[in-house]
């Protein structure tokens, strides 16, 4: 084969895979709608994530934005450091525990969970995100800036770690006594297992 046909092998191929990528951000959304409905939902009115959550928007409740921002750089530097004590305080509580266990029974079709503040900092997490804040990513500002009952299904993008295509759903988590937004929650989906 010629390396001009092999160049166009290969471009049929990538172009394939872009072609593929882009059907599957057009029929993701019903199905994760679907499974925010049917499942999600169940997850976040439970009382494990609420009182997290709710206690954490107290302790936070004075934070000023330097202070968020000094925590999402300490959080990003024990990312690769042999110490993680805010990182294992975060994955070693209760809330985390219980995410793991969501993350377990979903087979397959979950690649992470986390579980965000009113501030858009983590609460709860199945693994380590690269950033403790995410007040300034779409999928807190979509959701919890949103109001109850919001729900964001961002678009649909290749993981090169596990060579699946990846999209994130974020819904706003109520507080059932009130009504009130009090954080929100991303579940990584698997969309070839959708």
């Amino acid at each position: 084969m010629s390396k001009t046909n092999l160049k166009g092998l290969v471009g049929g191929v990538a172009l394939s895979l872009f072609a593929t990528a882009a059907l599957a951000s057009d029929a993701h959304v019903a199905p994760m709608t679907e499974y925010a409905n049917s499942t999600v939902k169940q997850w976040i009115s439970n009382d494990v994530v609420i009182q997290a959550v709710k206690a954490q928007n107290a302790k936070h409740a004075g934070l000023s934005q330097a202070d968020i921002d000094k925590m999402d750089q300490d959080w990003r530097a024990q990312t690769d450091a042999g110490s993680k004590p805010m990182i294992d305080a975060v994955l070693g509580n209760a809330l985390s525990a219980y995410l793991v266990d969501q993350k377990n029974s979903a087979q397959g079709l979950v690649t992470e969970v986390f579980v965000m503040d009113n501030r858009g900092l983590n609460v709860g997490q199945s693994d380590v995100t690269s950033d403790y804040w995410q007040g300034d990513e779409a999928k807190w500002q979509k959701t919890y800036s949103a109001g109850a009952g919001a729900v964001f299904i961002d678009e649909v993008e290749m993981d090169e770690s596990t060579q699946t295509f990846q999209s994130q759903l974020s819904m706003s988590i109520v507080d059932p006594a009130s009504g009130d937004v009090i954080g929100a929650i991303t579940i990584g989906i698997n969309v070839d297992a959708l």
